[in-house]
Formats: structure tokens, C-alpha cells, sequence
């Protein structure tokens, strides 16, 4: 059996490298890695997305890819194209970028709806279709994409589809200053991403994710996930609330944490921690709750505080 935490603890080190002072955000990458879930780093430009990923794909023995999103992007750009061969006198397919395991879409949001959407078959059910031919992804296969925050200029807004394929949306934010002075003395001479290598190889890593699925989770955490859910589906600032696969994506997620930190049963401090990042990329915030300007984290973070655990004993005064 492999050692869950410390496959998480080395790809976290080695990561720490690159960034500095995000434990969290690292964490919950390592997170999405162990659930085979996708990760959409949303940030303001040179805040560390693209390295974060650039970092996590050094630290593994996959395939990795880069596209490079803009919006004069088709759909073939991504998912490859059927070429002639005027020797054969047949169609040849010719894979496009997406045709590796780790993929990163740098910027997704600077590419038209039609060409994000691309992703889609490809992100959840491991496969492309070209020209009426499906072809299987190998595993594992990850996509970590990074946007700006849709108030920049040239920018689309996901399409509710894309962001549901996401287990996880995570924010960088700016470095204190102590980091960001590491940071430039960490970059004097060379960029410390191009001296990190791979800790974790492949077959290790899918070990990781099948064993992360035996962490039990018992019927009260399962309760407390489902009326957290609930909970989204009505609020009254929520005109869409999170589907049933945020459900999934927080059993998933919770089962990850746990097994990373050393145990192999989930608590409610692991639904707590994830639930944020889980669900609320997910809610369509009302329209008279977007001129409040409701943030979607705050509406999560309301639901959190008003939904008892259950199973929990209310202390006496």
C-alpha cells in the first residue's frame, strides 16, 4: 500500500518551492490530483498561476501539455484535426494539445464559449471525439487552468457547464512582503521552477487516487455534505444552486484531505475546510443579489456557519 501523506507531503514540498507562502492553495492542488478532479486557479495576472501548475506538472511523471488560450482559438486547436494524406489517400488524425495528462489552459477565459467548451467531453468523460472517431484519454488526466478575473478586458465568462467540471477553484492573492522578498532572492540567477524535478511517479500517484477511495466517510458526514448542498439550492441570493456532482466533488475532496493529513476517516473540519473552494465557483448568484454585489465565498461561508453539523451536541452555557 502507498503512503497517501507522504506522496502528498512530497509533491507540496517540491511545489513550495516555486510558491512561496500558499500552503493552502498547494494543498488544495494536491487535493484535486488525488481525486482526479480538475482545478481552475483564478487570480489577477502574475500572482503565480501558471507556475503553481507548471510545478505540480514537474513534480510528476505524466505527459504534460500547454495551450496557451486567445481568443482567435478554434476547437480543433485543442482536440486535434483530421488532415488527408495525399499518399495514403486517407484521413489521418493529428492529436491536438489536450492529448496528455496533465494539460494546462493558461488563461481559459481569453478563448471564445466554443473552443472552452472543447474541454468538455474531454474533462469528464476522459475522452475526445473528432470527426465521429472517440478516442480515450490516458490516465491519470488532469487539466489545471488559469483565468483572470472576467472584470479584465478580453475576457469570456466561463460557460456554468465548464465550471461545474471543476472540483476546485482556488485563489493565489498576493504574497505577504516577507515572501515576496524570498521570492526575489529566490529569483536572482534562474526561476526555481526550472531546478524542481520529479518526486512522484506515475504508477505511484494512480495508487494514491484508488487508495483515497477507501477513506471512510460516515451516513452524518454524508448528511452534512447533501445539507450544505440543500442549502445552495435555496438560498435567496442563489438563483442556480451547486448540482449534485459539488456533492461528489466534496465527498471526494473531504476523503483526500483526510488521507493527506494521516487519517483514514473524514471529520466535518474536512467538509468545512474544502467547502468554499468546492461549491461556490458553482452558484449563479440572483440578479438582485449581483447588484449587492453577493460574493458567491460569502453566500458559502453564511451556509457554513448556519448549518449545524449533525450529530453534534449543542454545549450547555
Amino acid at each position: 500500500m502507498v503512503d497517501v501523506q507522504a506522496v502528498g507531503q512530497k509533491i507540496v514540498d517540491n511545489v513550495e518551492q516555486v510558491i512561496v507562502g500558499k500552503h493552502e492553495a498547494v494543498q488544495s492542488t494536491v487535493i484535486a490530483l488525488l481525486c482526479e478532479g480538475h482545478l481552475l486557479i483564478e487570480d489577477v495576472p502574475g500572482t503565480g498561476k501558471t507556475m503553481l501548475a507548471k510545478s505540480v506538472a514537474k513534480s510528476l511523471g505524466c505527459k504534460f501539455r500547454r495551450i496557451q488560450f486567445t481568443p482567435d482559438m478554434l476547437p480543433s486547436d485543442v482536440t486535434g484535426i483530421s488532415v488527408f494524406n495525399q499518399k495514403t489517400r486517407e484521413f489521418e488524425f493529428r492529436p491536438g494539445p489536450v492529448m496528455a495528462q496533465i494539460v494546462l489552459t493558461d488563461e481559459i477565459n481569453r478563448a471564445t464559449p466554443k473552443t472552452q467548451s472543447a474541454l468538455l467531453e474531454a474533462m469528464e468523460e476522459r475522452q475526445l471525439t473528432v470527426d465521429g472517431v472517440t478516442y480515450p484519454l490516458e490516465r491519470p488526466f488532469l487539466v489545471l487552468a488559469t483565468q483572470n478575473p472576467i472584470e479584465y478586458e478580453g475576457t469570456f465568462p466561463l460557460p456554468e457547464a465548464q465550471l461545474d467540471r471543476f472540483m476546485l477553484r482556488i485563489h493565489l492573492g498576493y504574497p505577504s512582503n516577507q515572501d515576496e522578498i524570498t521570492m526575489l532572492d529566490s529569483q536572482q540567477f534562474t526561476h526555481p521552477v526550472t531546478r524542481i524535478e520529479q518526486v512522484v511517479p506515475t504508477e505511484e500517484l494512480m495508487a494514491a487516487q484508488e487508495q483515497i477511495k477507501s477513506v471512510h466517510i460516515s451516513d452524518l458526514i454524508k448528511e452534512y455534505i447533501v445539507s450544505l448542498v440543500n442549502v445552495t439550492r435555496k438560498h435567496p441570493d442563489v438563483y442556480l444552486g451547486a448540482s449534485p456532482r459539488g456533492s461528489l466533488a466534496l465527498y471526494k475532496t473531504g476523503q483526500a484531505r483526510a488521507a493527506i493529513l494521516g487519517r483514514d476517516y473524514v471529520i466535518p473540519d474536512d467538509i468545512k475546510a474544502l467547502a468554499i473552494e468546492t461549491l461556490a465557483h458553482r452558484l449563479i448568484i440572483s440578479p438582485s443579489a449581483r447588484i449587492k454585489n453577493v460574493d458567491p465565498r460569502a453566500v458559502v461561508q453564511e451556509i457554513l456557519d448556519s448549518t449545524p453539523v449533525p450529530g453534534a451536541r449543542v454545549r450547555a452555557k
